[in-house]
């Protein structure tokens, strides 16, 4: 009984062999993590060959999820480091882990936003969109004007007149919108009415600034757009919120009204 109960439980030890089947590494990378310094196995058989406790295994699962994150192997030793607490180092994986996945989902996110912008036609790199759109995103919607549009002649035309269209091009497009905009809202402000010559003036502008760069927007058409200005709350917020000036979009509605009852009369 005695010698039975001082007797000392049997490590399970493993050849490298089998440590770099379970792992899924080569031979060869345990060689290199032993010369290293990365991972020492604990024994040797009579003959030197390597073997590897259950510890040994547990610490090769910590640097190969260290990899798998892309650290280098001198960063990797680092991290190791310290008390060798093997939950800190399962909290220290998480955290990175977790780091390394919100960076992924930004590179997809990306991708995504690229290919969305060559669906529509913008043929800018994420910089460039950024340069010239800035938080705004122009691909927001892409999926949905292509469902509501893609089959017509005006969706084809955009798509084939802004495939050609440089950074410098969006940008004067851009600068050309924008102080439209800024001369509709000083119109309205000013109280100038829907149906008098200025704002009529600017919503032929507007007109001339769609049909020059995206599609031929006859007057027909640009009712149609002006009715999206206020049936559709996503464009009504694009006037009425970011320009600051609540009731904007129904006033340029009506001024496109007036100026195709102007026009065709």
């Amino acid at each position: 009984m005695g010698d039975r109960s001082s007797r000392t439980q049997a490590v399970r030890t493993y050849s490298v062999g089998q440590v770099a089947r379970a792992a899924g590494v080569t031979v060869r990378t345990l060689h290199h993590y032993d010369a290293i310094g990365l991972l020492r196995p604990s024994g040797r058989t009579p003959s030197g060959y390597r073997t590897y406790d259950e510890a040994d295994v547990h610490q090769l699962q910590r640097i190969l999820g260290y990899r798998e994150l892309g650290f280098a192997l001198e960063d990797v030793a680092t991290l190791l480091g310290g008390d060798g607490d093997p939950v800190d180092h399962l909290r220290r994986q998480r955290a990175l882990l977790l780091r390394r996945i919100e960076h992924l989902q930004r590179m997809v996110a990306t991708l995504d936003k690229t290919m969305e912008a060559h669906q529509m036609g913008i043929r800018l790199t994420p910089e460039e969109m950024l340069e010239v759109f800035g938080e705004h995103d122009p691909t927001e919607f892409a999926e949905e004007a292509e469902e509501r549009w893609g089959d017509t002649d005006a969706w084809r035309e955009s798509q084939r007149r802004t495939s050609s269209y440089t950074k410098d091009d969006w940008l004067r497009i851009k600068a050309e919108a924008d102080g439209l905009n800024q001369r509709f809202v000083a119109a309205f402000t000013a109280g100038s009415p829907a149906d008098g010559v200025e704002a009529m003036d600017l919503a032929e502008e507007h007109r001339r600034h769609i049909h020059r760069w995206f599609y031929d927007c006859g007057y027909p058409a640009h009712r149609g757009l002006a009715d999206l200005y206020v049936s559709d709350p996503r464009f009504t917020a694009n006037y009425d919120e970011s320009l600051g000036a609540p009731g904007l979009a129904q006033y340029v509605h009506d001024a496109i009204y007036a100026n195709a009852e102007r026009a065709e009369s």
